[in-house]
C-alpha cells in the first residue's frame, strides 16, 4: 500500500508507530551471512534529479539537505533503533536515459563517525545538470546496485527525487514494476516548487507531480511520498523522509490511491509533452509514420514507441 506524507507532525507519529514494512521475498538471516555479504538492516539507494527543470539553487539544497540529514540526530536514532543498527547506503545523481552518475559508493553507515565521513564524502563532488528527465532510466540503474552491493539487507529501498515527469526511455511504470518484483521497495520525493510557473511552453513540470509520483513512480511494501512544496523545506523533508525509511516506519495517514486503480495521472503525460512539442516545432517531411526527423536517436526510439511500433525495444 502506499503512503502519502505531510511534513510537520512526521517525526512524532514515525517514533509512535509500531507499523513496519513487510518483509516479502527477502532471505532468511543464515542465507545473508552464507553470501559473505555484511548484514544491515537496510540498503539505500539514493536516486536525486539533476535536469535543467532544477533550479542551481535547488540542486544544492538536495545535496546539502542529504549531507546534513545523514548526520541528523533523527536519522542516527533511527539508525541505532534498528535490530543490526547500521545501514549501506550509496547516492547517484541522474537526468537522461544513459545519465547517471554515482557520487557516493556503497558506503556502511554504523554509527556518527562513519555518517560524517559520507556526508563529507557526497559534500565533495560538484553539482552538475543534464538534460532530459529520465525517471525509468534511474530506476533501471538503482536495481543492479543491489546485487553489486557487498551488504545485504532485509530490506532494499529506492529513495527517487524529481520535479518532472518521465520524457524520455522506457515508461516509468513498466520499469517501477520490474524494480518491485524483485522485492525492492521505491519511496519518492517530488519537487512542487515550480507549480506557479506552469504554462503552455513548460513541459518539464506538470500539475500534480506528487500524485503523478504516487501512481506512476512509488511501489511496495509501505511506499510513500514526502512532497517539497517551497524551497525552504528542502532540508527539512529530506531528513523526514531519511528518518522514516531507515527506521522502516510509516506513520498513520491516509492512505494514497492504491495500485490496483487508475492513475490519477497519466503515467506516460512527460512523453506525450516532449513529443507534442516536438512535433509542433518540426516541419512535416511527408505523411510517412516516421515523417518527422527525430532530434537524437532518443528522440526517435521515443516516437516509435508512443506510436506502437517498436514494443519491447
Amino acid at each position: 500500500m502506499n503512503w502519502r506524507v505531510s511534513i510537520g507532525s512526521i517525526m512524532i507519529a514515525m517514533l509512535a508507530s509500531t507499523q513496519t514494512f513487510s518483509e516479502p521475498q527477502r532471505q532468511p538471516q543464515a542465507m545473508i551471512q552464507a553470501e559473505n555479504r555484511l548484514a544491515v538492516d537496510v540498503e539505500l539507494v539514493i536516486a536525486v534529479d539533476i535536469s535543467y527543470s532544477m533550479e542551481m539553487d535547488e540542486l544544492a539544497a538536495q545535496r546539502e539537505g542529504f549531507a546534513e540529514a545523514i548526520v541528523s540526530q533523527e536519522f542516527l536514532q533511527a539508525l541505532r533503533a534498528g535490530p543490526i543498527g547500521r545501514i549501506a547506503l550509496t547516492y547517484f545523481e541522474w537526468s537522461a536515459t544513459n545519465h547517471q552518475k554515482i557520487i557516493v559508493p556503497w558506503r556502511l553507515i554504523d554509527g556518527a563517525e562513519t555518517a560524517e565521513a559520507v556526508a563529507a564524502e557526497l559534500m565533495k563532488a560538484p553539482v552538475l545538470r543534464g538534460s532530459r528527465t529520465s525517471i525509468s532510466g534511474a530506476i533501471k540503474f538503482a536495481v543492479p546496485l543491489f546485487e553489486q552491493s557487498p551488504y545485504r539487507g532485509s530490506r532494499q529501498i529506492i529513495d527517487i527525487s524529481g520535479d518532472g515527469p518521465n520524457n524520455v526511455g522506457d515508461p516509468v511504470a513498466t520499469a517501477r514494476d520490474t524494480a518491485l518484483q524483485n522485492g525492492i521497495v521505491i519511496t519518492g520525493m517530488p519537487v512542487l516548487t515550480h507549480a506557479a510557473l506552469l504554462g503552455p511552453t513548460d513541459i518539464d513540470h506538470i500539475d500534480h507531480i506528487d500524485r503523478y509520483y504516487e501512481d506512476c513512480v512509488i511501489g511496495g511494501p509501505g511506499s510513500f511520498v514526502v512532497p517539497i512544496t517551497d524551497r525552504g523545506n528542502f532540508k527539512e523533508a529530506v531528513r523526514t523522509k531519511l528518518a522514516l525509511e531507515i527506521a522502516g516506519r510509516t506513520p498513520d495517514q491516509s492512505p494514497a490511491t492504491s495500485g490496483d486503480k487508475k492513475p490519477r495521472v497519466l503515467c506516460t503525460i512527460g512523453e506525450k509533452l516532449w513529443q507534442q512539442r516536438w512535433n509542433a516545432n518540426t516541419p512535416a517531411a511527408n505523411n510517412s509514420v516516421m515523417s518527422k526527423p527525430a532530434a537524437n536517436k532518443d528522440d526517435a526510439l521515443l516516437d516509435r514507441k508512443i506510436r506502437g511500433i517498436c514494443r519491447g525495444c
